[in-house]
C-alpha cells in the first residue's frame, strides 16, 4: 500500500514538473518577443530623434517604461514558475497552484533589487537616442565606462563557454543551464556531464547539472544576437572616438 501511495505521488511530481517546463518555455517565449518589441521602439526613436521629434520621443520612452516592468513581471514569474516545479511536494489537501505561483512571484519581485528607472534596456534605449547626435560621447553625468558596462548588462553571464573557450556569440549550438544560467557548447557540456562531472565548469559556480536541464530557448537565441549587436555598436564608438582623437590631435 505505501508502495503504490509512493507511486502515485511521483506521478504527480513528474506531471507538475512537466507542467511547469511547459510553462516556463511559454513564459521564455512571451519574454523574447517583448524584447523584440523593445528594440523595435528603440529603432523607432532612434528614427524619431534624428527628425529632431523629441516630444514623441519622450512619448515612446515612457511606454518603453511600461513595457520593460512587464518584462520583469514575466522574468519574475519564469523563476516563480520553476521554483514551483522544482520544490513541489503533494499535501493532503488539494493544492492551491494559483495561490502557491503567486506567493512564490511575491518572494522573487521583493528579492529583485533593479529600479525601473536605471534598468538596462531603459539605459540602451536612452543611449540609442543620445548616440544620434552625440555618438562617442557619455551620456551627461556618466563615465564612458559606465555606459559600455551597463549597456552589457543582461541576463547573460558569461562571454564564453567555460569547455571550449569560445565566444557565447561564437557558438554552433548554444545551450544555457535552467539553474545557474550558465551558457556552454551543447556537445561540449552533455559530453562533460555524460563523464560523470555534474559540477557546472564555471569557476566557483556551486551549482550541479542535469543534461535535462541544460536547454536553448527563444530568448538565449535572442539575447545572444543582441550581444552580438552590442559589440558591433561598442566596436563603432571606438572607431568614432578614435577619429575624433586624430581631428583634435591634428587641430592647430
Amino acid at each position: 500500500m505505501a508502495s503504490t501511495s509512493a507511486s502515485r505521488s511521483d506521478g504527480v511530481i513528474g506531471r507538475i514538473r512537466r507542467a511547469a517546463s511547459n510553462l516556463y518555455s511559454e513564459n521564455q517565449t512571451l519574454v523574447t518577443d517583448i524584447r523584440k518589441a523593445l528594440n523595435l521602439m528603440k529603432e523607432i526613436a532612434v528614427d524619431l530623434e534624428r527628425d529632431n521629434q523629441s516630444e514623441m520621443v519622450k512619448q515612446l520612452e515612457d511606454a518603453v517604461a511600461e513595457l520593460v516592468e512587464t518584462h520583469e513581471n514575466c522574468l519574475h514569474y519564469t523563476s516563480a514558475i520553476q521554483s514551483v516545479g522544482v520544490a513541489y511536494q503533494p499535501g493532503a489537501e488539494l493544492t492551491d497552484f494559483k495561490k502557491l505561483l503567486d506567493t512564490e512571484f511575491e518572494k522573487v519581485k521583493a528579492s529583485s533589487s533593479s529600479s525601473p528607472q536605471n534598468h538596462p534596456l531603459i539605459h540602451q534605449f536612452r543611449q540609442a537616442v543620445w548616440n544620434v547626435h552625440h555618438a562617442g560621447q557619455p551620456m551627461p553625468g556618466e563615465e564612458q565606462e559606465d555606459i559600455v558596462m551597463t549597456s552589457m548588462d543582461n541576463n547573460i553571464k558569461n562571454l564564453k563557454c567555460p569547455l571550449t573557450g569560445k565566444p557565447i556569440t561564437e557558438l554552433t549550438e548554444p545551450v544555457r543551464s535552467l539553474d545557474c544560467k550558465h551558457i556552454y557548447e551543447k556537445n561540449a557540456i552533455l559530453n562533460f556531464i555524460k563523464r560523470g562531472s555534474v559540477k557546472c565548469p564555471v569557476s566557483a559556480c556551486p551549482k550541479m547539472l542535469q543534461a535535462k536541464k541544460v536547454i536553448c530557448d527563444p530568448l538565449l537565441l535572442f539575447e545572444i544576437e543582441e550581444q552580438r549587436s552590442l559589440s558591433r555598436q561598442t566596436a563603432r564608438t571606438d572607431v568614432i572616438e578614435d577619429f575624433t582623437q586624430m581631428d583634435e590631435e591634428a587641430s592647430p
